[in-house]
């Protein structure tokens, strides 16, 4: 769990309703389930439009990033292409066939399964970098599905506000109504600010983030197999892999 991220929504809220206590005004006011379902559906509803079905579930399934982030342990990739790195130089390269089954990683069980079958540094690196831009385009897209929220969902919210005027307009004829009527109406475009820039816009940034780190590790992946594939001493497969931590 990302305690940071939930610790960031929670004080974003808290100072939005705080804010709105402390000028006097009603929290429940901010409660308003005609305005939510305006917003909120009419963003959904954009951004399935905009986006092909593997992009759209793509985005919602990485949207549990933010929360519970993939666990990428570098160092624990170092320790394994190094161990595979000296057993190739002692042992030969089809000694590693037996570790092929015992990985998890679809990325990494093919790059050694390339590595097993002889193929030289470049073709492994060929074969790989394409895997990673297909891995990356994919997943960048699924980013861009919060950013394209993001940008419908204070202009679905200013739509909502005038949906909630027209509302109003048509209870002229009761003065008392107005003040509170215009209030609620202005609720959704509270909601489609609020969710671009408290929810959709974070949501995306750290999404970015996180796929910046599995393509790095995946960039070590290609490096390590091909400094094997070039039998390069496992000392040197070691420091060169540990730059990118450091």
């Amino acid at each position: 769990m990302d305690k940071l991220s939930l610790f960031g929504l929670v004080v974003a809220i808290t100072g939005i309703l705080g804010g709105q206590f402390l000028e006097g005004g009603s929290v429940s006011v901010l409660l308003q389930l005609a305005a939510f379902l305006i917003v909120f559906g009419g963003t959904l509803g954009a951004v399935m439009l905009q986006h092909p079905m593997n992009v759209f579930m793509m985005g919602m399934r990485m949207g549990k990033w933010v929360f519970v982030t993939p666990q990428l342990d570098k160092q624990k990739l170092i320790y394994r292409l190094t161990a595979w790195g000296n057993t190739s130089r002692k042992d030969g390269i089809l000694m590693l066939e037996g570790q092929i089954k015992s990985i998890d990683d679809p990325f990494l069980r093919k790059g050694l399964q390339l590595l097993v079958d002889g193929n030289s540094a470049e073709k492994i690196r060929e074969v790989l970098e394409v895997d990673l831009n297909s891995y990356e385009n994919l997943r960048w897209q699924g980013a861009r599905v919060w950013e394209a929220a993001a940008g419908y969902s204070p202009t679905i919210g200013i739509l909502g506000a005038v949906l909630g005027l027209v509302h109003v307009m048509e209870n002229l004829g009761d003065p008392s109504m107005l003040g509170a009527g215009i209030a609620v109406a202005f609720i959704a475009t509270v909601y489609g600010v609020g969710f671009a820039n408290l929810v959709f816009l974070p949501i995306a940034g750290k999404l970015k983030i996180i796929m910046m780190h599995q393509v790095e590790i995946r960039e070590m992946a290609i490096d390590g197999l091909c400094m094997i594939a070039n039998a390069e001493n496992h000392h040197f497969i070691e420091n060169k892999l540990n730059g990118y931590i450091t």
